[in-house]
């Protein structure tokens, strides 16, 4: 569902998400009536026209049907109507990896403003509170003209470490403000976990298919890296995950628990804590990147791996680049025992972050307009995923499978097995469109025939028709290859 970015959207769009809400949370189910149109302008003390207004906006969402003489009905979830990718289950081993060669052409398409960008993770800049932040930006200005005039060293800014960690008991933990430190974004707080738990040559247990950064993170390192089977509703396998460390002496696992890039699922609390428990028992180390995890589509923010941790072996990553400004720069891990080994490798890399970010986040959060802004982002984006799968379901080939995110802004789409990936990427920046081909995923030969698409943008008849047109893309490659 989504009210736009609206702070007081019109009466029927409230009405709507309101019966959009009954059925997340199980009051209407698919195949039932719901109230008739008289019914509804009495409940909620509107006209007869904006209640059919607002069933109307349902209609054309997928999420109601109108039966004649009978009335409005809930339909069967369209997400449940269209197959998932299917789960490989494909054993390997412990490999070295180089850095990925197309991942720099890919970052200098991503950088053409000529673009239309359907691959890069990052949501339409009119979805970020840029206002209110630049508000606040200049009274900071304003109170402190001396505010970049000394070095913020590790940990950083504590006002700022103070707002994550009184925000850390929504995620099931409970940080104090010296368990924080702050980094230049979620990449750096992965890269200065990665450091502080391994060495060059050490096993990393990785999810398949992984955010591509872990893979030109471990790389860089000289690590190696095994690929544990992972399950796009269920996540990695846990069986096998307990096989590779009994096997190779796996010294860290990377994992995303909360709304994972790209399949998008949040697991359950069970299985966060027999992770945690598993890699415990074998002192394996457990670094969670949770970038996307306050963007769960429905109920309250998901726990984390980390509030299972007893041993203090869970590094928590995550940062604000995915929810307020990707350009600030600011991420922060919560790295348990590891800590002062992070704060040594955070200054070694860069002394500190800039003070004025951190002041204006710090701010942004005490005043409460994150949450305010985060409840109007996650609406918002949940509306944007599902007309994304709504167009590729139409537009792209029969045998399309797509996956069913919980959260975020990703979808992983799987093509029929006859469409290369890499050549619909390469025939797609010939029509000005950039997406992500599965092999950037991976640090073996799978996904193929698999993309990933940002659905982070504000719906669009530009980004219909690049949708469109990645589809025909795809038909003609099939075709070519069937031919």
């Amino acid at each position: 569902m989504g009210l736009a970015t609206e702070s007081n959207p019109p009466l029927y769009l409230r009405i709507a998400e309101s019966v959009s809400q009954q059925v997340a949370r199980g009051a209407l189910r698919p195949g039932d009536r719901v109230p008739s149109l008289r019914r509804l302008s009495r409940q909620q003390r509107v006209s007869m026209s904006t209640a059919l207004q607002a069933y109307l906006w349902l209609e054309n969402r997928g999420y109601l049907e109108a039966r004649p003489q009978s009335g409005f009905y809930v339909r069967t979830p369209f997400s449940t109507l269209i197959p998932e990718p299917q789960f490989d289950a494909t054993k390997t081993n412990p490999m070295a990896i180089g850095t990925s060669a197309i991942l720099a052409d890919i970052m200098e398409s991503a950088s053409n403003p000529a673009n239309i960008l359907l691959g890069a993770g990052n949501a339409s800049p009119e979805l970020f509170p840029s206002d209110r932040l630049n508000l606040i930006l200049r009274r900071i200005i304003r109170r402190h003209p001396l505010h970049s005039t000394r070095y913020e060293f590790p940990p950083g800014w504590e006002p700022l470490r103070r707002q994550i960690a009184r925000r850390s008991l929504d995620m099931g933990c409970n940080f104090s403000p010296r368990d924080v430190t702050i980094t230049s974004g979620a990449l750096e707080a992965l890269n200065l976990s990665l450091l502080a738990v391994a060495r060059p040559g050490d096993v990393i247990a990785i999810e398949s298919p992984t955010y591509f950064a872990i893979l030109e993170s471990a790389a860089s390192s000289g690590m190696k890296v095994i690929e544990i089977p992972t399950h796009p509703q269920t996540g990695m396998d846990l069986g096998e995950l307990e096989r590779a460390i009994r096997k190779h002496r796996v010294k860290a696992c990377i994992t995303m628990t909360n709304c994972h890039n790209p399949l998008g699922y949040v697991l359950s609390d069970r299985y966060k804590k027999e992770l945690v428990e598993l890699t415990a028992r074998s002192g394996v180390a457990v670094i969670e990147d949770d970038v996307y995890g306050d963007l769960a589509f429905h109920g309250p923010r998901p726990r984390t791996a980390k509030s299972f941790d007893r041993k203090g072996l869970v590094l928590l990553c995550s940062s604000f680049s995915k929810i307020l400004s990707p350009g600030y720069r600011l991420g922060w891990v919560a790295a348990g025992r590891f800590r002062a080994e992070v704060e040594r490798l955070k200054f070694l890399a860069n002394v500190g972050n800039p003070s004025l970010p951190q002041m204006v986040v710090a701010e942004f959060l005490e005043s409460g307009g994150y949450d305010r802004h985060l409840k109007r982002l996650r609406t918002t984006l949940a509306d944007q995923v599902d007309r994304v799968r709504q167009a590729i379901s139409k537009y792209f080939p029969q045998g399309t499978r797509i996956s069913r995110p919980a959260g975020g802004y990703m979808l992983w789409v799987e093509l029929p097995p006859t469409v290369d990936a890499l050549k619909l990427y390469r025939a797609a920046l010939t029509q000005n469109i950039s997406i992500l081909p599965g092999a950037v995923f991976t640090a073996t030969n799978r996904f193929k025939n698999h993309i990933r698409i940002n659905c982070g943008h504000t719906w669009s008849e530009t980004y219909d028709c690049a949708l469109l047109t990645l589809g025909r893309l795809c038909e003609k490659i099939d075709s070519v290859l069937k031919s």
